[in-house]
């Protein structure tokens, strides 16, 4: 098969060593070993700048999923993963980070022509970041401890106990991530499950597969043991589905939508197994009538145009001071109208396509919907490349109100909805919270302490003051109400992939 890239400029950025990787059926890892699927199926993976196939990957199902948690659980109970101590898993966790980051610049390329995004963004954000997840996380490898608890055992007066609890691995996971930044959230997930000693059966993103599945190359060649880490790429009506609800998974982790997460929690409650989530969200950000423009309004543009808007936790309604409401919408508008669309491999484009015909076609069904509710829009006046691409420019919408489909429901594409509010108080903080999402909001004002009250009142996993889109491994991140279970990053996530046991040993009476 031959890679076909429209824009000459794409073509000749592109590493002769990564074309070749590209032309080559693209395989599961199971095992250790990489196989065809067992159906013998492949799909074509596109880019979706220009709609044109760029590499073919063999499409898992239930058999396949079914192969991958067999050999993490032969990995899990007897391969030499559990007998390695914690100082080598995490030397080999330290090692696949340093591995991503020698391998930035064709790693940042798959996520261009696979997702989309620019390739200078992807190098500065998503692999810079997914390198630091496996960092960070190779130090808490040490540092998974148990204690001693005294206990008064009123049962059994005169005798003396040694109580001590013990945090176990909680066994095979299997893991699910999004198709929006797809090397990065492999790295959120697999970075702190390895770190505890769980085993993985990962389950890509069907269209964006290739990012993670050359992570999985060199994650053998860090010397993960065969067996360790198993990624299938697949759909989710087979594939996910398979991996949620198999009887020998003893964890399920999910990044997506929140309709899709519901699906994850009937699939595993049959045998009740531990399910995280990390949802959608349809975010507030609010612009105080002190706030420093100058900041709030570039900090406001990339609230929601970073990534092209799909980001789960994008600030996708605006709250502005209605005195300078105007003023912000406009500057927004004028920042957002700079944004060059462009194919990701090009060096000027900082916004790509969507990812897929199907969001193009979901986003667009949102601007429609959008109109004809009556919101007034606001075109950035952004050029659109020519061609079959899947390009939507940054839009925004004014005269909106809480019950309009656009203000309600997360359109993960470049659409932001602009609300003007005449006091900050308990109304202002009740219309911010109604949502049925809770993952993130952010605030902005020069009055600091305000902004902090301000903050601790909204409901949200994540609250940016004068700032907006920043992460660190260290820093927790998840939702509150249907914007998921649990957290990732940080040291909250290890408590996703562990067991707490509890060991009394009777040491007798004096």
């Amino acid at each position: 098969m031959n890679l076909h890239v429209t824009t000459p400029s794409a073509a000749s950025s592109l590493q002769p060593g990564l074309r070749e990787w590209l032309s080559s059926k693209r395989l599961l890892l199971i095992g250790g070993k990489w196989v065809a699927a067992q159906s013998g199926k492949t799909f074509d993976v596109t880019d979706p700048a220009t709609g044109e196939v760029i590499a073919k990957v063999a499409e898992g199902d239930k058999a396949d999923v079914d192969a991958a948690v067999k050999a993490a659980r032969k990995a899990f109970e007897s391969g030499p993963w559990p007998k390695m101590t914690p100082s080598a898993r995490g030397r080999l966790l330290h090692k696949i980070g340093d591995l991503i980051l020698e391998h930035a610049d064709e790693l940042a390329a798959l996520e261009a022509i696979d997702n989309g995004k620019p390739k200078h963004v992807a190098k500065a954000a998503d692999v810079t970041l997914s390198a630091d997840m496996f960092h960070y996380m190779s130090g808490w490898a040490t540092k998974i401890e148990g204690k001693q608890i005294s206990i008064s055992a009123l049962a059994a007066p005169g005798s003396d106990f040694f109580s001590v609890t013990r945090p176990e691995p909680i066994g095979v996971v299997g893991q699910i991530i999004p198709w929006n930044f797809p090397l990065l959230m492999a790295a959120w997930k697999l970075a702190p499950a390895l770190t505890t000693g769980c085993t993985v059966v990962l389950k890509v993103a069907e269209e964006t597969p290739l990012s993670a599945l050359r992570l999985g190359e060199l994650m053998q060649e860090a010397g993960l043991p065969d067996g360790v880490v198993n990624i299938i790429a697949g759909f989710g009506e087979t594939a996910g589905a398979a991996l949620a609800g198999h009887p020998d998974v003893n964890k399920v982790a999910f990044t997506g939508s929140t309709e899709v997460g519901k699906l994850i929690v009937k699939a595993a409650a049959g045998d009740l197994k531990r399910v995280s989530l990390e949802l959608g969200g349809k975010s507030p950000n609010i612009i105080l009538p002190d706030a420093d423009l100058s900041l709030a309004i570039p900090g406001a543009n990339a609230a929601i145009f970073f990534n092209h808007g799909q980001c789960c936790n994008a600030g996708s309604r605006l709250f502005v001071h209605r005195s300078i409401f105007d003023k912000v919408v406009e500057g927004i508008a004028a920042e957002a109208g700079k944004i060059k669309l462009g194919h990701g491999l090009e060096d000027a484009t900082e916004m790509g396509p969507l990812v897929s015909s199907v969001q193009y076609e979901r986003v667009n069904g949102f601007l429609e919907a959008g109109r004809r509710e009556g919101a007034k829009t606001i075109s950035c006046g952004n050029a659109v490349p020519s061609g079959k691409g899947y390009f939507v420019p940054p839009t925004i919408f004014t005269d909106v109100n809480p019950t309009m489909k656009v203000v309600r429901e997360e359109i993960f594409g470049p659409v932001l909805v602009a609300t003007p509010f005449d006091e900050v108080d308990d109304a202002l903080i009740a219309e911010a919270n109604n949502t049925v999402y809770g993952l993130a909001a952010g605030v902005w004002g020069k009055d600091t302490g305000r902004a902090q009250q301000i903050a601790h009142r909204l409901r949200a996993g994540t609250v940016w003051v004068n700032c907006y889109h920043v992460f660190d491994a260290a820093l927790p991140f998840g939702g509150y109400k249907q914007s998921g279970w649990g957290r990732e990053m940080g040291q909250a996530v290890l408590s996703n992939y562990l067991e707490t046991k509890a060991i009394t040993t009777r040491l007798g009476g004096l």
